[in-house]
């Protein structure tokens, strides 16, 4: 009854994204494993990471989209929720790594071994267990957007000053995590990952099944976005976005929807970053980069904000573009960059997806007020 209640409410762009998804998470692997490296259909494994890499992006696109197109909390920290979750991950893989460690400690990681750590922190208890390291996944990105809510909605923090706010936070936690006696690897992070759930994760089967999680947890997270935004919290989140003050006036605890959407958008920031970390291979406190955060926001923005779809299509479209940039023009990119968000600001507000969308409902918007104009020439 769920699954047909969330079908029947999904708009045609996100069935078609879904369905794409699908046959991509499904097509994908199928090409790298059971065809030849000579095929002109075989999929190499190095671009099944690549684009995993990219799909892992755009569920953190889609978490922002979320808060940001459908609430207006232009969050400049999403970042931290990311690698809050690929830390959760790293950790519980570094667990992984036993006695096949440089220095050969069943329980100590090699950093730990190299600084000359006594015994686990505290914070690393319990890593050593998948479901435990899934919950932190989820846990601590979701506590630090609860808390932050909680005094930044309250205290009616919004506008330039929120977003300046949740920049400042992952700025912090940058400088935090690159500190060594943090525990966490310091400036060169957590690495050297062996096996998850007992397979090589260097295997080209390991990576196509990482590849089709991804993806499938993108279809996941958009149909979960899709069911919210459709709901009546949909309508209140919008309002919100839209008119806070009289939200509120009506009657709206406000600060309560804010708290509520800004965590459950955490949670899927930190789900992508735990994605993201066994198939790059590597988290380290550059990730907390507020760069990255602002890069996620020009995603949505090149997209179309406030539409799901364009989230994921502008993560995947300016990853793309900044990989063969990089290797064209690798002294531009970030001029590029820039002026990418320049031209989709004054001549592609809405984005690819929301201007497209646009230009389709002016061609069928003609069409359907035909009959009226003729009924009122009639009279």
């Amino acid at each position: 009854m769920i699954s047909a209640f969330l079908l029947n409410g999904l708009d045609r762009r996100v069935s078609i994204a879904i369905a794409v998804l699908a046959a991509i998470a499904i097509l994908v692997p199928i090409l790298n494993l059971a065809t030849a490296p000579t095929s002109a259909l075989h999929v190499p494994t190095y671009l099944v990471t690549l684009w995993g890499k990219y799909f892992a992006y755009a569920l953190l696109a889609l978490a922002l989209d979320l808060v940001w197109g459908y609430c207006g909390i232009l969050s400049l920290g999403h970042g931290a929720f990311f690698a809050l979750g690929g830390y959760a991950m790293g950790m519980y893989l570094m667990r992984q790594i036993g006695t096949r460690g440089v220095y050969a400690n069943p329980i100590l990681p090699d950093f730990m071994v190299f600084l000359n750590w006594k015994e686990l922190p505290v914070t690393w208890w319990g890593f050593n267990w998948f479901g435990y390291a899934m919950l932190m996944v989820l846990l601590v990105p979701g506590l630090l957007a609860f808390v932050f809510g909680w005094f930044a909605f309250r205290s009616r923090v919004t506008g330039v000053y929120l977003s300046i706010i949740t920049q400042a936070m992952t700025y912090a936690l940058l400088l935090a995590f690159f500190r060594n006696d943090m525990g966490f690897g310091g400036n060169n992070g957590l690495t050297d990952f062996k096996d998850i759930l007992g397979f090589n994760i260097q295997a080209d089967t390991t990576r196509a099944a990482l590849f089709a999680i991804t993806v499938g947890t993108l279809i996941l997270g958009l149909l979960v976005s899709a069911a919210i935004v459709n709901s009546k919290l949909g309508k209140v989140l919008i309002a919100i976005r839209d008119a806070e003050s009289r939200t509120r006036f009506i009657g709206y605890r406000v600060a309560n929807y804010k708290a509520f959407v800004f965590t459950v958008s955490a949670c899927m920031a930190g789900i992508a970053g735990a994605l993201y970390v066994p198939q790059v291979g590597i988290i380290n406190p550059g990730e907390f980069s507020p760069a990255n955060s602002i890069e996620a926001v020009i995603w949505v923005a090149v997209g179309g904000r406030g539409t799901l779809v364009g989230a994921i299509v502008g993560a995947v479209a300016v990853n793309w573009g900044k990989t063969w940039f990089t290797g064209a023009f690798p002294e531009y990119w970030l001029f590029a960059l820039g002026a990418l968000f320049v031209v989709v600001t004054l001549f592609l507000p809405k984005g690819i997806v929301g201007t497209i969308s646009g230009l389709k409902f002016g061609r069928s918007a003609p069409a359907s007020t035909k009959p009226a104009a003729s009924a009122t020439a009639a009279e």
